[in-house]
């Protein structure tokens, strides 16, 4: 049985352990507080390490599930020969590859919030050292979460912005548009209800029909009709254009964390 373990059991490493078949993978976890850390292992099921050093010791692959400021740390403090899986945002391969030993096998990975409910979008990227067995394996580990998506390195930050952000401001649309219920008329969680539910299956329209997004808006919009009305609406206020500046204001500052 393969050992996977995880430095950090915060949220994101919680989810992706919540979605782990305890059956196919051993799992340990560690953190800055053994008392915090035993209690977490317990929730979850799995083994709390005594620290770091533990952890690493007795595990196969070492998932980096900590905040971007503490991987240099983490990674000066340990040496690590064994495969190394980061989630954390804005470190690239050659970042990692500068803290770690020649010829380190260094996977990263970028899951988003939904991994909570076992829906994660995320991306994958390796480098020449990791074997394609173990790269399956780390995929496994994270196709337990959702959908995973091989990328080019260089679409990370891209990536990062229209799903590892993209929650948030899909979050704010939902709020703009129940909020718009509210002001004619209807109790708010009736309508965040109706809109959560409609934003739901438009994106599962989406997916599951072979038109592109904007034929599926000519589809909606009768000529002279209400939602004509609403587009052309959003397309005066710039929409499109706001939607795309907030990606590109995500995509700048995801390039400009840790230079």
């Amino acid at each position: 049985m393969i050992t996977i373990g995880f430095i950090g059991a915060g949220k994101m490493a919680s989810a992706i352990i919540k979605g782990l078949n305890k059956e196919k993978f051993s799992i340990h976890i560690s953190g800055r507080n053994f008392e915090e850390t035993q209690s977490t292992a317990k929730v979850l099921g799995v083994n709390g390490s005594a620290s770091h050093t533990d952890l690493i010791q007795n595990s196969d692959i070492i998932v980096l599930a900590v905040k971007p400021y503490v991987v240099a740390d983490i990674l000066s403090e340990h040496k690590i020969e064994k495969p190394i899986v980061s989630i954390a945002a804005g470190i690239t391969l050659a970042d990692l590859s500068a803290m770690t030993s020649d010829k380190q096998p260094l996977v990263r990975v970028m899951p988003n919030i939904n991994a909570t409910i076992q829906k994660s979008t995320t991306g994958i990227v390796r480098n020449a050292y990791v074997s394609d067995d173990i790269f399956n394996i780390v995929k496994a580990v994270f196709e337990s979460v959702g959908s995973v998506h091989e990328l080019a390195e260089k679409d990370f930050g891209t990536f990062t912005a229209i799903a590892g952000s993209s929650p948030a401001y899909i979050y704010m649309f939902i709020d703009a548009m129940s909020r718009a219920g509210v002001l004619h008329g209807m109790p708010k969680d009736t309508s965040t209800k109706i809109v959560a539910e409609t934003v739901l299956a438009s994106a599962e329209m989406i997916l599951k029909s072979d038109e592109n997004p904007w034929t599926l808006v000519d589809n909606v919009s009768s000529p002279g009709g209400t939602t004509v009305a609403g587009v052309v609406s959003l397309e005066q206020k710039n929409f499109v254009a706001t939607v795309i500046d907030a990606i590109t204001a995500t995509i700048e500052k995801n390039n400009t964390m840790n230079q």
